[in-house]
């Protein structure tokens, strides 16, 4: 290439007055366009990331509009998968459920979460034992599946320590107080309490008792007194009125008086124990002042 020296050009040139050459004339879109470049050049950096911000959210509002239709097509295809694992032999048949007593069955089935075409690939074995889990009377669970299509329910449930009668319904009640199911007629060996917060501070007062065998004969009833203190329900219609604090030294008391005095066994209908060393009792009403009552 050859180079032309400066003096070269000078040699041709001449003087002329800016204010004689000519002012090109430029377009609306060329204005546009010079500004825009120069705010490219300017601020390139910041509009490539407002860019980038404004098609990620145009994005993430398309992709909005259509999550219904997505999750209507991830359904169908695990759907798909089902059918397909459970035509392939692989669908639940068998189910063996054991060790309860207080839960049904068919709470058991529900909490499995079972279909007709479930799979033994597709059942989620911890989620179905986490909603076992949660049923009241349950303690612990195992849940199992076994290859093509059984699956094996294990249940070891919470141990009922009462009854506990309130509403008309008698419950079934654990160590803490919770119900764990309704009685039905059964468990009939296990005390009945009776009252407003009688569940909650049942185990207490049965532990206490169980140290005095003598005052469980005919026992039908602990009766829970303004949730701060007992009374024992005989089948006599005795009623014995413990204090809320002391509970074990009122209990030997009455033990001592039933032994010397047979105190248990007499014609009263209330005896008072609340007052440390005082025992009050009322008598039962003759038959004769019942009757002219009642006339």
């Amino acid at each position: 290439m050859q180079q032309v020296k400066s003096e070269t050009f000078l040699a041709g040139a001449r003087l002329v007055d800016p204010r004689a050459l000519p002012v090109p004339t430029r377009t609306p879109r060329q204005k546009l366009a010079n500004r825009f470049n120069r705010a490219f050049v300017l601020h390139g950096g910041l509009i490539r990331r407002g860019v980038m911000i404004a098609a990620l959210l145009a994005g993430c509002v398309a992709l909005y509009q259509v999550r219904e239709p997505i999750g209507m097509l991830a359904n169908t295809v695990v759907g798909l998968a089902q059918g397909h694992s459970a035509q392939a032999g692989l669908a639940i048949g068998e189910i063996v459920i054991s060790g309860q007593t207080l839960t049904s069955e068919q709470q058991i089935f529900d909490a499995l979460g079972i279909q007709p075409h479930t799979s033994t690939l597709g059942f989620d074995v911890e989620a179905a034992r986490q909603r076992i889990a949660e049923l009241p009377a349950v303690e612990t669970v195992t849940v199992r599946k076994t290859y093509p299509g059984d699956v094996a329910v294990v249940i070891t449930e919470k141990e009922p320590v009462a009854r506990w009668a309130v509403d008309g319904i008698t419950f079934l009640i654990d160590g803490r107080g919770d119900q764990i199911g309704e009685a039905q007629g059964a468990y009939q060996e296990l005390p009945l309490v009776i009252g407003d917060g009688a569940a909650d501070d049942a185990l207490v007062m049965i532990r206490a008792l169980n140290g005095f065998p003598l005052l469980q004969e005919g026992l039908v009833a602990l009766s829970r007194i303004a949730d701060r203190r007992w009374d024992l329900i005989y089948d006599t219609g005795l009623r014995v009125q413990l204090p809320e604090q002391g509970v074990s030294q009122a209990m030997t008391r009455l033990v001592t008086y039933q032994n010397d005095y047979q105190l248990l066994d007499r014609d009263v209908s209330i005896i008072d124990l609340r007052i440390d060393n005082i025992v009050a009792v009322r008598p039962n009403k003759p038959a004769e002042d019942t009757e002219d009552s009642e006339s």
